[in-house]
């Protein structure tokens, strides 16, 4: 039996570390420990559940933890030196996670080092990769782009496929229908989103209701205190006749809305997944949008468009972030079904790149082949 510690800090990061956890057994024995969310938490009671304290996004965000992380950080070294796994799978989560592999490998750990869900670097800082080659046993990535990236600097690379291609295939079976005037709503999943991005989706809401009013809104949060803040932030607006909150899941808001507006991250991909033709934004703090303009080495922000390398979903940024700009590219594809059959042509041939399905077992087949390179991969 062989033994991993694993490591998320993020929602997203709990749902693939789970899903791997569950996917390992049917490759061979293991026994887990870590740092995680509560759905790995709830398969292996030796994973810490810090989701609270570890999930925070943004430069100034950060800085103002930065005893706890270092702290955190000190403590899991330590953890993983006296525990001596078999080997450390670091589930994304850049800022923590490559800071400890450093950590690990210049205190003298001997054990596997394993990436799964590669970080961004390719977006942020491209020196790191050759960094990660130095310290990395095994990549695991996600997007078929990243393998050629990796292995240019010498780093073992699998492409896994995207677990999103399992995940929503049971939601695409359900065969929703889409409403002809609903429109989806989607800030995010953090409080901070919410509070930048919400207020200018309730701003472009009441706009397009003044142009049509039989439009309708739906939207939820990804958790029952983020749904309620959203209602209360609804009733607010005076918009709590034309927004349903927490009605349906964000999933089913994918599948039914006509247009949405979704918030950078997971969900663009998943909307893609789901075919809604959806423009994405997002707003950050200004100091933290100095520095990623200073360190960005991709044109687009949305990894829709990375993959493409080109905009196929229109991105509202910063400044261009505003009710009146959100309001106006809804209503372009709403107003026209042209041109969203269009964008949903485009969003399938993106989503076709990201692999059959099957993503979590061939990520759990890497993961055996850190330690017997012969081990198929397929």
């Amino acid at each position: 039996m062989k033994s991993l510690f694993l490591v998320s800090g993020e929602i997203s990061g709990d749902t693939h570390g789970a899903a791997l956890m569950k996917a390992l057994p049917e490759v061979g024995e293991w026994r887990f420990s870590g740092l995680g969310g509560p759905e790995m938490h709830r398969l292996a009671q030796e994973v810490e559940d810090w989701l609270g304290e570890a999930a925070v996004l943004g430069l100034w965000e950060v800085l103002k933890k930065y005893g706890y992380f270092r702290r955190k950080m000190d403590e899991t070294v330590a953890r993983i030196q006296d525990l001596q796994p078999d080997g450390v799978v670091l589930i994304d989560y850049p800022g923590f996670n490559l800071r400890l592999a450093k950590r690990l490998r210049s205190g003298g750990y001997s054990g596997k080092l394993i990436y799964y869900i590669s970080p961004q670097v390719w977006a942020w800082k491209k020196g790191r990769i050759r960094v990660m080659a130095e310290l990395l046993d095994l990549m695991i990535c996600i997007f078929p782009f990243e393998k050629e990236l990796y292995e240019a600097s010498g780093l073992r690379t699998v492409f896994g496929g995207h677990p999103l291609v399992d995940s929503l295939e049971g939601v695409k079976r359900r065969g929703f229908e889409r409403a002809e005037n609903l429109v989806a709503l989607l800030p995010g999943s953090r409080e901070r989103e919410i509070a930048a991005l919400f207020p200018l989706m309730l701003e472009a809401a009441a706009i397009l209701r003044e142009r049509h009013p039989a439009l309708r809104f739906a939207t939820t949060g990804a958790t029952p205190d983020l749904t309620e803040r959203l209602r209360t932030m609804v009733e607010e607006a005076g918009l709590g006749e034309a927004i349903s909150v927490g009605e349906m899941s964000s999933h089913e808001i994918m599948c039914r809305a006509t247009a949405g507006v979704v918030a950078s991250g997971t969900a663009t991909l998943e909307a893609a997944c789901l075919g809604l033709p959806y423009c994405l934004t997002y707003k950050v703090a200004w100091l933290t949008a100095q520095v990623a303009r200073r360190v960005m080495s991709v044109r687009y922000l949305g990894i829709v468009n990375v993959i493409a390398d080109r905009e196929v979903v229109r991105e509202l940024l910063q400044d261009e972030a505003n009710g009146k700009a959100l309001a106006e590219e809804l209503e372009r594809l709403l107003t026209s079904a042209g041109e969203r059959a269009d964008l949903q042509r485009e969003l399938a041939g993106v989503v076709s790149q990201l692999g059959e399905g099957g993503a979590h077992l061939r990520a759990a087949r890497a993961v055996l082949s850190a330690w017997d390179v012969n081990t198929t991969e397929e």
